[in-house]
C-alpha cells in the first residue's frame, strides 16, 4: 500500500451491482470446508454467464453510490487502514500444495467504500462459490477497529485483491486491484508505479469524470506449479457495464495480462477510454519548473510511446504543464502504445523513497481490430509527486450510444522495457534550456540575440553510424515560431547523436507549440518521430538576465 492507492480509492464512488440478475450468486451456505475460504452456495459460472450478467445489468438503472460502512471502518486514518493485514493462513490457494501463486484480499474502509464480491471458481466444473467477508480472515493489529461492529456483516465484501508469486508468497505482491477499476503490477524490481484502469469515462469532457467500479471478481483456482491465473470481473457505473477476463502471466521479469472485455452502454457516452493508464510526471530533463528539490527528476513515466497503424514510431516526452492540456493523436488500428519509464539510472533521480528508476513501463498491444480513433493524452499541472497527473487511453472514433455493445482484446506488458521497439534510431532523452548563444558561452553583450529556447534531442541505435557519412538530415516541423542554429552533434559517451536547435517566437502568443522532428538520410526516415508540446512564456518573461549587470 502507498499514498497513491488511498488517493485513487477515495474516488471510487460509483456503481453497485443491481439486486436482480446476480442475487442468486450472493447467498451464503450454512457450512464451509475448513480448508476452503469459499463458503457460498455452488452456482454455475463461466465467461458467457458474466457477459449475460453485464448485458442484463446495463438494462437496469444504476444501483447508486456505495452504502455507508460501519463507523469503525469509515473513519479509519490511512495509517490505521494500512495496519490491517490479511491473514496469509486464509489466502485463497493456501491449501494448494506446490503452489506458485496465491491471492489475498483488501479490507473495506476509509476511502475504499465499494463492497466488492469475491468468488472461487473450479475451471473444470464451471462451479463458483462466494467468499464472504468475516473478521477472522484479517489481522487488525493496532488499527483500532471495533470488530463487534463487523460481526454478522457477511455482505461487507472486500475492497480488492492482490496476488503473490513464489518465492515471495505472502511477502511481496506483484499484482494489485484496488479502488474503482484501478490495477497495477510490477516487474522483477517489485516496485509499483503507474496504474491501469478497466475503463475511463468522460476523462476530458464537459461533464464530471465517471469512475466505473469492478464490483465482483471470480478466480479460477490455480493448479500446483501454475504461474498464470485467470480472474473475471464485473464492471458497473452510471453509464456503462462490462464483463472482463484477465489471464495474468506472472513471469520472472515481468507481468503480462491478456485482457478481453465486453462493454454495454447504459447511456450515451461523450468520451470512452479503452485500456486507460494513469501515471505521474512532476519534472524531468525537459521540464524543470517543479524540480526545486534534491532530486534531479521525479516521474513514474517519462514518455508516451506509440506504434501507429501505418508503422510509424513516435516518442512524445511527458510534461507538467502550467494549465491542463489534452492532446489526441489520430490513428487507425494502432499496433501499440504505452507510458514508458526508460531512464533506469538511479543517479538521475537520487530518490531512495520513490525509487523512480525501478518503476515499470506499461505497454498496450491490441489483439483485435480497434479501427479508427485517437490516443488521448491528458496532462494536469501538479506541484509534487503525490498525485497522478497523466492519463492516456484509446478513444474509438464512433460515438457511443445507449445500448451499444463493444468488444476489445489487448495485452498489457508490465516491464522495464516494452516488448517491441523501433528498428530505427530511438529517442533517448529530451533536454531544454535557454538558447540564442553558442554552447560554452552565455547570453550577454557578445551575443545580444533575441530571446530563444534551446532543445536537445538525443538519438541512439538504428543505422545512425552507417548514415552519418551519407548525411543525417533533421526534419523539423513547428506549429509556430522558427528553428535556428540547428546542429548535429556526435556524443561519444552514449554513442549517439544530439540534434540541437533554438526555437524563436514569431509572435507574442503563449499558445502551446507543437514540435515534430525525425531524422532522414538520402530521403529515407532513419529514426522514430519526436513530438513535443512546448509552452512559451509570456512576452514580458522572454528576456535574459546578465548576472554581471543586475537588471529587472
Amino acid at each position: 500500500m502507498d499514498r497513491r492507492r488511498f488517493i485513487k480509492g477515495s474516488m471510487a464512488m460509483a456503481a453497485v451491482c443491481g439486486t436482480s440478475g446476480i442475487a442468486s450468486l450472493f447467498s451464503r451456505a450454512a457450512f464451509a470446508a475448513e480448508s476452503d475460504i469459499a463458503d457460498g452456495q455452488t452456482v454455475r459460472f463461466d465467461f458467457s454467464v458474466l457477459q449475460s450478467m453485464a448485458h442484463d445489468l446495463a438494462e437496469k438503472p444504476w444501483g447508486g453510490a456505495p452504502r455507508a460502512l460501519p463507523n469503525t471502518l469509515a473513519n479509519l486514518t490511512p495509517q490505521a487502514y494500512n495496519s490491517i493485514q490479511y491473514d496469509a493462513e486464509h489466502s485463497l490457494w493456501n491449501n494448494v500444495e506446490g503452489r506458485e501463486l496465491d491471492v489475498q484480499f483488501f479490507h473495506v474502509g476509509m476511502g475504499f467504500r465499494r463492497r466488492v464480491r469475491m468468488f472461487s471458481v473450479d475451471a473444470g466444473t464451471h462451479q463458483a462459490r462466494e467468499i464472504h467477508f468475516r473478521p477472522e480472515l484479517f489481522k487488525y493489529n493496532d488499527a483500532g477497529v471495533d470488530t463487534k461492529q463487523l460481526e454478522g456483516q457477511t455482505d461487507l465484501g472486500f475492497a480488492g485483491f492482490r496476488a503473490f508469486k513464489a518465492p515471495e508468497l505472502a511477502r511481496r505482491d506483484i499484482v494489485s486491484f484496488l479502488g474503482a477499476s484501478y490495477f497495477r503490477a510490477v516487474d522483477d524490481t517489485y516496485q509499483y508505479g503507474l496504474s491501469a484502469r478497466g475503463l475511463a469515462v468522460d476523462t476530458y469532457a464537459d461533464k464530471k469524470e465517471e469512475f466505473p467500479d469492478f464490483t465482483a471478481f471470480w478466480f479460477e483456482t490455480a493448479k500446483p506449479g501454475d504461474t498464470t491465473f485467470t480472474v473475471y470481473a464485473l464492471l458497473d457505473s452510471p453509464s456503462v457495464t462490462g464483463a472482463y477476463k484477465f489471464v495474468i502471466h506472472c513471469e520472472k521479469t515481468q507481468v503480462i495480462m491478456d485482457v478481453e472485455n465486453h462493454i454495454y452502454a447504459r447511456k450515451d457516452i461523450q468520451q470512452l477510454g479503452i485500456a486507460p493508464m494513469t501515471s505521474m510526471f512532476s519534472c524531468g530533463n525537459n521540464e524543470r519548473r517543479m524540480c526545486d528539490t534534491i532530486h534531479p527528476q521525479i516521474h513514474d513515466s517519462d514518455r508516451l510511446a506509440m506504434w501507429r497503424g501505418n508503422g510509424e514510431w513516435i516518442c512524445r516526452p511527458l510534461n507538467n504543464p502550467q494549465k491542463l492540456q489534452f492532446n489526441a493523436y489520430t490513428d487507425n488500428n494502432p499496433r501499440g502504445f504505452g507510458l514508458l519509464q526508460l531512464d533506469r539510472d538511479f543517479t538521475h533521480y537520487q530518490d531512495i523513497m520513490g525509487w523512480y528508476n525501478k518503476r515499470p513501463s506499461l505497454w498496450v498491444e491490441p489483439r483485435n481490430q480497434w479501427g479508427k480513433g485517437t490516443i488521448g493524452l491528458m496532462e494536469i499541472p501538479t506541484t509534487g509527486e503525490t498525485l497522478d497527473n497523466v492519463v492516456c487511453f484509446w478513444q474509438p472514433e464512433k460515438a457511443i450510444k445507449a445500448g451499444d455493445e463493444l468488444e476489445f482484446k489487448y495485452r498489457l506488458y508490465w516491464s522495464a522495457q516494452p516488448p517491441v521497439r523501433s528498428p530505427l534510431a530511438r529517442v533517448m532523452a529530451t533536454r531544454t534550456g535557454m538558447g540564442g548563444f553558442p554552447e560554452g558561452w552565455a547570453p550577454g553583450e557578445h551575443y545580444p540575440e533575441k530571446w530563444s529556447r534551446r532543445f536537445a534531442i538525443d538519438f541512439v541505435g538504428g543505422d545512425l553510424k552507417a548514415a552519418a557519412p551519407k548525411g543525417i538530415e533533421p526534419v523539423i516541423t513547428l506549429s509556430s515560431g522558427e528553428a535556428k542554429q540547428i546542429e548535429i552533434l556526435y556524443v561519444e559517451p552514449f554513442d549517439g547523436y544530439r540534434i540541437q536547435f533554438d526555437w524563436y517566437p514569431t509572435s507574442d502568443s503563449t499558445d502551446p507549440v507543437d514540435m515534430r522532428l525525425f531524422l532522414r538520410c538520402q530521403g529515407d526516415a532513419i529514426s522514430e518521430t519526436w513530438l513535443y508540446h512546448y509552452f512559451p512564456p509570456a512576452p514580458d518573461k522572454r528576456r535574459y538576465v546578465d548576472d554581471r549587470i543586475m537588471r529587472e
